[in-house]
């Protein structure tokens, strides 16, 4: 007689209390929205504003809480926006305008996330990783690594932060150069030790080897200047407000010892606080070469799927001036359906890309709605006016880390980059005594680690929390750890060093 399968098992029961916590937390985020509501207008602030921010904290509440799905909750918030966008979105101004058409401006607000050029190329990065996944490429690639790093998890993460140092200097995005070059490559890695997405065997060594990649996407678009998109914006809004030029050699001076401190130790750091479960394994690089041998030669869909790379790796890095990255992306996707490496059931079957997609779309559309109603340039007025009288180092120090911290509010270092960089510059500058110089380096080069407090802090963000090797609470609990260290250290090492160079 046949042993009962675990499929044929009836379903467990659901655990006592689950209901009763699962609606907890989804009130929690309706709680939190409603009480800031009640929350008098602060002055200086128009109400439809406050009240967007309200709604704005209460996504991200349930982001952090996670009662629904991540594209749930984000979705949920742009609907209500849309719907009592009255209330939330429009001015009296706009308002009282009868040309101006609510309805109409509302939805066109709703979906203004779906035509972000870095939400597109979040998802081509995700028909790269299905490229890579069904030519088997990928799988070759990990068993290469594997092969001759794998021995140790350790080894695996110096190699992945080594790979994206030895990419930045040439790739100015960091979602094309991490979600759409790196992880295709890494997300292979994983089931060769047996470790999962969305199971308890993501710990094994997923969780670990994609925590280390994003990483070290953030710590590279801070060391190069030609490493992240909204850098080469920084440049020129500090040159606009300040007149002050900053070089590539300047900036990659400015960060070097940082950098260098922080590419040799992060892996490290990530062994600490987030350990993998296998450690050291000396069957797994045997297995390796044995399965390489087995894969025999390149075939015919690997060969292009590595010739479309390489070309999209060359557009990322010298045409950027004719072709927009997200394009760039999307054209080799056609490529690669034109040729039969993908198919169109492979586009339209690919969950976690579509997830992703609505997510981070949505969550675009709510974060530049914060600049839209003045809620940003409120902000900064009043954290100027709160500085006044201060010693203007501690003023430097102040602004600085409210600067890195105000990236909760944001979905893009671009829309950060755009809303509240001048406003820093100008409180700045209006604070006598100031050394302008080394402040602008410190805003400037602080823009990539950022990226790392939050799922949807930096373009490669939302495709590595989108693996299903990193959990919503272990997110959120490293990116405060991480971002935390890395603020510490930018005070503690950074600073200094620029003041004495510059």
């Amino acid at each position: 007689m046949k042993t009962l399968s675990a499929v044929t098992e009836p379903p467990k029961a659901a655990p006592a209390g689950a209901g009763k916590k699962k609606a907890i937390m989804l009130a929690l985020p309706v709680l939190v929205a409603v009480l800031l509501l009640l929350v008098p207008t602060p002055a200086g602030l128009e109400p439809y504003a406050w009240h967007f921010f309200a709604i704005f904290v209460g996504v991200i509440v349930g982001l952090i809480f996670e009662p629904l799905p991540g594209a749930v909750i984000g979705l949920t918030g742009v609907v209500v926006i849309a719907l009592f966008s009255q209330f939330l979105l429009f001015s009296p101004a706009e308002l009282a305008n009868p040309k101006f058409k609510v309805a109409s401006e509302s939805f066109k607000w709703a979906v203004s996330g779906f035509g972000n050029s870095t939400v597109w190329l979040i998802f081509g990065a995700f028909m790269f990783a299905a490229g890579y996944d069904k030519t088997q490429f990928g799988r070759r690639l990990a068993l290469i690594l594997v092969k001759y790093l794998g021995r140790r998890s350790l080894t695996l993460g110096y190699a992945i932060t080594f790979a994206d140092l030895l990419l930045a200097p040439f790739t100015p995005s960091n979602t094309a150069r991490s979600g759409g070059t790196i992880y295709p490559i890494i997300a292979n890695l994983p089931p060769l030790y047996g470790s999962k997405p969305n199971d308890p065997s993501a710990r094994k060594i997923g969780s670990y080897l994609m925590w280390v990649a994003i990483t070290a996407a953030c710590i590279t678009s801070s060391m190069f200047l030609s490493a992240l998109a909204p850098n080469l914006l920084a440049l020129a809004l500090v040159k606009s407000i300040i007149g002050f030029d900053i070089s590539w050699g300047m900036w990659f001076l400015a960060f070097l010892p940082l950098g260098l401190l922080l590419i040799l130790t992060m892996p490290l750091l990530a062994y600490w606080f987030y350990p993998p479960e296998v450690k050291i394994n000396d069957e797994v690089p045997k297995w390796a070469m044995a399965e390489l041998e087995k894969l025999g030669r390149l075939t015919r869909n690997e060969i292009l799927l590595l010739v479309f790379v390489v070309c999209a790796l060359l557009m990322w890095i010298f045409a950027t001036s004719w072709i927009e990255p997200a394009l760039a992306a999307l054209l080799v996707v056609v490529l690669m359906l034109w040729t039969g490496v993908l198919s169109w059931n492979d586009i339209t079957s690919n969950k976690p890309a579509w997830n992703t997609f609505a997510w981070f779309a949505t969550l675009v559309a709510l974060a530049d709605g914060l600049a839209r109603v003045g809620f940003i340039t409120w902000l900064g007025k009043e954290g100027g006016m709160l500085l006044q009288g201060y010693d203007p180092q501690i003023s430097a120090v102040v602004l600085l880390i409210a600067f890195f911290l105000l990236h909760y509010l944001f979905a893009s270092t671009t829309a950060h980059t755009t809303a509240l960089l001048p406003a820093m510059l100008t409180i700045a500058a209006s604070i006598p005594g100031i050394n302008m110089p080394v402040f602008c380096l410190m805003l400037c080069t602080s823009l990539g680690v950022m990226g790392i407090i939050t799922p949807f802090g930096t373009g490669p963000s939302p495709i590595y929390y989108g693996s299903g090797y990193l959990p919503t609470k272990d997110y959120w609990r490293l990116g405060t750890i991480f971002g935390a260290i890395f603020l510490v250290s930018m005070m503690v090492i950074a600073y200094p060093w620029m003041v004495w160079m510059f």
